[in-house]
Formats: C-alpha cells, structure tokens, sequence
C-alpha cells in the first residue's frame, strides 16, 4: 500500500508575546547593515557632531579649570576628566541615535513599517537598533580617546582596555534610549530624557568631581547611576592603573544594559500591538 503519511509544512513564525523573553537570531544583522550603509553617506558630518561637544569641554575644561585645579584625587585634571568625557561622549551618542534616529526611522519614515514587511520580527529590528546605537557611540568613544592619546593626556598601557568599558556603555545606553523611544509620540518628548535624566546624571556621575565629593545621602545614588559605572571602571585604566572594584560598577552597566533591552522590547510590542 502506497499510503503516505501526514505533509507537514513549516508552520511561519508567530510574533512574540509582549511580556516574552528575545529570541535570539541573525535576522537583525540585513537591518543593521541598512543603517550602517545609510550613515556612511553622512559619516564625517556625524562624527564630529558626535565629538565636538565632549571635546570642547575636556579642552576648554581640562585645561582651563585645571589651571586652577591642578590635582583631584591625586592625578592631574585633565587626566581625570578624560575618562569622564569619554563616557559622556559613549553615552550622548549611544543616546541619540536610539532616541531622533531610532524614532525617524520607526515613526516618521515607515521605515521599521517597511522591514516588517520581509520575513522578520519586531525584536530584530529593536535589537538592530540597540547594536547599532552602541556601533555609534563606540565611534565616539575612540575618537575622544585618540584625541587624549594624541594631546598626550594619556598614554597609559592599559588605556585601550577602556574600549570594553566605552562598548558597554553605549549597549547601557542604547538599550534606554529605545525604552524611552518606543514611548514617544513626538520628538518634544526627548527633551524630558535629556534635561530630567541625561544632564543632572553628568553632573551626579563623577565626570566633573569626584562622586565621593557629594553630601552623604547623595553619594550612594549616584553611585548606582550606569553613567557613574561607567566612570569608576574607565578612569583606573586610562590612569594607568587597576581597579581593585571592577566588579560592582561592571554589575551595575550589564544590569541596566539587559533590563533596559528587556523592557524597550516589551513596550516597543505594546506600542506596535496597540
């Protein structure tokens, strides 16, 4: 007897569930390789935007104020603003491609629209976004640290191993920057991120001052600010020194890092499903 049995055909992917956990594929990689060949078109114009803020302030800053300040916790001040900057550069940039770029692409240009339209899922578009939020601000992160490898403000040994803590940074702050993103209906909104969040964590975080040099009842919240983790881990290294406490700052940004893509996952879901 010829009986064959059952023809099975593959089932197409359903959607995930809004509270359920990244299924990790390659499918992001065509979506992230579309952004990167859109920013070269415009890579010098947005590597200097990216740069040119921090750079002014390690300069301005670093050889201006440290005329007056000539040491803080032992080191020059131009040294110890250069991890500082380095972060705040890591984070700005991580920060506004995940917030103005991420937002043209997802709401005004119909872009996200578009790509959902070829085999893929919501999350591989969110999770482009997030790489390629923290692919930017990686390039901001080794254009301040040329800058203070060329103006000899540091030359340590162990400064290329802050590029791991810049590559952290701009995952941490990519991942928040897409929560807030898939929150927005306008662009307005950012500006509560950026004066409510961003700028009080600056000046919270260690990139100025010394964390331990606010009240008592302050230091330990700024402490947990990723921004401030960031700062305890890169500033050791591009001292030329180790840090004896790697271990909680390190916690604290791949903490903020995965929960944060966590819940922009969920809300970006919510939003899409609405």
């Amino acid at each position: 007897m010829g009986a064959t049995g059952p023809t099975h055909t593959a089932a197409p992917a359903r959607p995930a569930g809004i509270m359920a956990l990244p299924r990790p594929s390659l499918r992001w990689l065509p979506v992230y390789l579309r952004n990167l060949r859109v920013w070269r078109k415009l890579a010098l114009a947005s590597i200097v935007g990216n740069i040119a803020d921090p750079l002014i302030v390690l300069v301005a800053f670093g050889y201006g104020l440290g005329r007056l300040l000539p040491e803080v916790g032992g080191v020059p001040y131009i040294l110890f603003l250069a991890a500082g900057s380095m972060c705040m550069s890591t984070m700005t940039a991580a920060s506004f491609e995940s917030l103005y770029s991420a937002f043209s692409r997802m709401h005004v240009q119909k872009t996200w629209e578009s790509l959902l339209n070829a085999p893929l899922e919501l999350d591989d578009i969110v999770i482009a976004e997030w790489l390629w939020a923290a692919t930017k601000s990686l390039f901001s992160g080794v254009a301040i640290m040329a800058v203070i490898w060329t103006l000899g403000i540091s030359r340590a040994p162990t400064l290329p191993l802050a590029l791991g803590v810049v590559v952290l940074t701009g995952l941490c702050f990519g991942a928040i920057g897409l929560c807030f993103n898939a929150l927005a209906r306008g662009y307005d909104f950012f500006t509560y991120y950026f004066t409510l969040i961003m700028t009080p964590m600056i000046f919270l975080s260690g990139v100025y001052y010394p964390v331990s040099a606010l009240p008592d009842w302050l230091a330990p919240v700024a402490a947990a600010l990723p921004l401030a983790a960031a700062v305890e881990l890169a500033r050791p290294l591009v001292i030329g020194e180790w840090s004896q406490d790697w271990l909680r700052p390190l916690a604290t940004l791949v903490g903020f890092a995965a929960s944060a893509l966590y819940l922009a996952l969920v809300l970006t879901r919510r939003r899409f499903a609405a």
